[in-house]
């Protein structure tokens, strides 16, 4: 049998307590800081958080289906479970550090897994300037805000805002607008995962803008930069049947 120290951790929904109670007296119990593998029982968001939990470390993240989305998650079963993780698929996640500055020149970092987005604060559009790799890309896009999602992340927010889904492994970033009314017809663009991405937000006082990375939000920003984070890498481990390459493939043909 794999001699891994497994932790197991729930969401708190009674579905994941549950879960968690019985696991815990089958396999035992070990501290989270003492584990190899932590198996996340809850659903995506749960899964996030766990993964913000170790970045950086050699912790892999085995997530067990108890919520509500589960895009991110292996079924859940309570045998074998050991054997299981051995056979695991890893996959390393790079975040992206969100570096924002503040209309009172505030500056402030944040990390996301699955994507950074600014979003207007009130009823007024946003209006921001786009560059990469400090060449003026876009002076001015009118919107509800805008995205950079990683490729594990493409599946969520960046998709019900319509961005592309973008394959694990390929070195890219979705760059993806929330609702444009101008450009009207710009539905966004694919970056390298090396690029330096900054949104300056123009009248920044009159048009309020907050930044968010994963679940961490600044407000009133004057001016954000995006960029890949090697150092903060994370591991998650699939089911081999399930792997994450293959999620992602078949999301695009899901209707």
């Amino acid at each position: 049998m794999p001699d891994k120290k497994i932790a197991f951790l729930g969401s708190g929904s009674p579905r994941a307590e549950e879960a968690l109670a019985l696991l815990n007296k089958r396999y035992g119990r070990v501290a989270p800081e003492d584990a190899d593998v932590i198996v996340a029982l809850g659903g995506d968001g749960f899964l996030l958080h766990c993964l913000h939990g170790v970045m950086g470390e050699d912790i892999a993240i085995f997530g067990m289906n108890r919520g509500s989305v589960g895009f991110l998650m292996n079924d859940y079963t309570e045998d074998e479970l050991p054997e299981r993780i051995a056979l695991a698929e890893p996959v390393s996640l790079l975040p992206l550090r969100q570096k924002s500055i503040d209309i009172n020149g505030v500056e402030s970092t944040a990390l996301a897994i699955n994507e950074v987005s600014l979003l207007r604060e009130t009823r007024q559009a946003a209006k921001i300037r786009i560059l990469i790799d400090d060449i003026e890309r876009m002076p001015e896009m009118i919107c509800d805000g805008v995205l950079v999602a990683t490729p594990a992340g493409s599946t969520a927010y960046n998709l019900s805002a319509h961005g592309p889904i973008v394959p694990i492994g390929s070195g890219i970033l979705a760059l993806t607008p929330i609702s444009a009314f101008r450009p009207r017809r710009w539905r966004g663009a694919l970056v390298p995962h090396t690029a330096k991405i900054v949104f300056e937000v123009l009248e920044a006082k009159k048009r309020p803008v907050s930044a968010v990375a994963d679940g961490t939000e600044v407000r009133d920003i004057a001016s954000v930069e995006i960029r890949e984070a090697p150092e903060y890498s994370v591991n998650i481990l699939f089911d081999r049947e399930h792997s994450l390459q293959e999620r992602i493939l078949k999301e695009q043909f899901s209707s």
